[in-house]
């Protein structure tokens, strides 16, 4: 019986922009941009934990484990830093921020070819 992540993932993403809209009913969010920042970050750490699920539970022909937490990483830190930027923080940390992201995962993402390699 196939796993259905998909319908999983789908109802994630409405309970996530549910609650993020209910802050910004209740004016704990206060801009419109901000609302669309925090659903992203949010959907990225959801995306996270499904890398989580999808190492125990491994499909034959699905995104690997690995792809999925890195798509969760870079979604977390494009909603972070659009938050940051949205908030007044210099433009210089927004970008700083995404870099350090990138490169952290270019250099894990690096690591395990190179291991291979010497051996």
């Amino acid at each position: 019986m196939a796993r259905q992540y998909e319908m999983l993932s789908f109802g994630v993403l409405m309970v996530v922009a549910a609650v993020v809209l209910v802050a910004y009913a209740l004016l704990i969010i206060t801009r419109l941009d901000e609302v669309l920042a925090l659903i992203i970050a949010f959907y990225g750490v959801w995306t996270m934990v499904l890398a989580g699920i999808r190492t125990k539970n491994p499909e034959k022909y699905g995104r690997g484990a690995y792809s999925t937490l890195v798509m969760g990483v870079l979604l977390t830190a494009l909603g972070g830093a659009w938050v940051l930027y949205i908030e007044r923080t210099n433009i210089i940390v927004t970008v700083a921020l995404l870099l350090v992201v990138v490169g952290i995962l270019a250099v894990a993402s690096a690591l395990p070819s190179m291991r291979q390699k010497q051996e």
